[in-house]
Formats: C-alpha cells, structure tokens, sequence
C-alpha cells in the first residue's frame, strides 16, 4: 500500500493473484478506515488458510493501517485478527505496485514463515542466487548459453527455470530442458521449476527464465569450454 493506493495479493504456491484494489484518497482526519482498507482486509484474509498477513508500504503507512487494524479488531471483536495478530508482518516497501512484491518476500520474516512451503524454498533459492550475483557474480550465471556450459562442466549446484521453458510448446526445446531438470538432478544438484504466474517465476522471467548458482567461476567455465 501508499498514500492513496491499497492492493491486497494472495501469493500462494504457484500463483500470485490480485485479490482487491482500493485507489482513494484518505483526509487526514479520517485515517485508513474511509478508504476500505479494513474492510478488505477482513474480507479477503483468511488466516485459516495463509500463513501470514504482510502489510508492506513506503513511510509509515502501513505503522498508520496496522495500528487502526488492530484498534478496531479489539473494538469489534474480530477474532480472527486479534488472534492471529502474531502473523502480521509489516515490511518496507518503495512503492505499493505488485513489482514490490519482491521485496516483501526477500523480507527476512517474511522467509522465516514460509521457508517450509513449496514457494518458500523456490523463493529462497531465487535470494540465493541474486545475493550471488551481488557478492560473487562469477559464480552466478543466467541465460541459456551460460547455464549450458556450466552444466557440461558439471557445476551447477542449484538450476532455477521458469515453468515456460520447462514446459514448452515447442517439443525439440522442452525435451532439452527435462533432460537438463533430470541431469542436475542425478549430478547431486537441486532444480527448481518456478511459475511464471507467481511473482518469483516473474522476477526469473526477467534474467531469460533460466539461472543457476555454479561451483565453478564463470570465467574458468568459459575460458575452458572455448575450442583449442
């Protein structure tokens, strides 16, 4: 959320769907509840069914929302808040738009809630790589061309991939990447296929779909898979 705009997504194992959209400007004096925020909150969060609430924002929005949430959740004797109000997160965000979902799930607490789930370890692996790629980029490789030879060198550790690509309509193209899946997989290494309608398989999507953490610096791989 920001000033003047709430989102409320539900990120679930495969799938990243927007829930509502609430875009109003809030008079000062009438805090958060005249826009609908509390109400949509309560509407679409069932925490029968999640494993947590995040409420993210830039500033202090999201303090502002999170306080009237729970002030009204006593007053009301919505249960369901007062009870679960251990598993509502507040995370910092620059903007309220989906593309910050990215950082909400790069949140540490936000890790430490799901890190069992299935999106939770492909979230994971996805940190993982571009915390690689910032520390030891030589080491991180993305792109068909680079994974292929890190591959053939036997040093991918862990394969990312896109379920576009692992799935694709073309036969010649999604047989090369099941058997890529399957001969990491057998090498010792992990492999994890990403949805391309959750917002970790978007993120991938936008390094060509296909990434892989490497044992072996990029450059050694390369200089060594050139012809003599």
């Amino acid at each position: 959320m920001q000033e003047g705009l709430g989102q409320i997504f539900l990120v679930g194992r495969s799938v990243t769907s927007s829930c509502a959209r609430i875009e109003t400007s809030i008079p000062r004096k009438h805090g958060p509840a005249i826009a609908g925020y509390e109400s949509a909150f309560v509407k679409h969060v069932d925490f029968s069914v999640v494993r947590c609430a995040v409420i993210a924002s830039p500033g202090f929005t999201k303090d502002q929302f999170h306080r009237h949430l729970l002030l009204e959740a006593e007053r009301r004797q919505l249960r369901a808040i007062i009870e679960n109000k251990s598993r509502i997160i507040l995370v910092h965000t620059n903007s309220g738009y989906r593309h910050s979902l990215g950082e909400v799930l790069n949140n540490p607490n936000v890790m430490n809630m799901i890190k069992d789930a299935k999106a939770g370890k492909e979230v994971k692996a996805l940190n993982d790589f571009f915390t690689m790629l910032s520390n030891d980029p030589a080491r991180a490789c993305y792109g068909p061309k680079h994974v292929e030879v890190a591959h053939e060198r036997m040093a991918v550790q862990t394969l990312l991939i896109t379920d576009e690509l692992f799935r694709n309509s073309d036969v010649k193209t999604r047989k090369k990447y099941v058997d890529l899946v399957e001969s990491v997989k057998d090498s010792g290494g992990e492999a994890f296929i990403f949805s391309s309608m959750h917002v970790s398989g978007e993120q991938l999507a936008q390094l060509t779909g296909i990434a892989a953490l490497s044992a072996i610096r990029k450059q050694h791989i390369l200089l060594n898979s050139e012809p003599s």
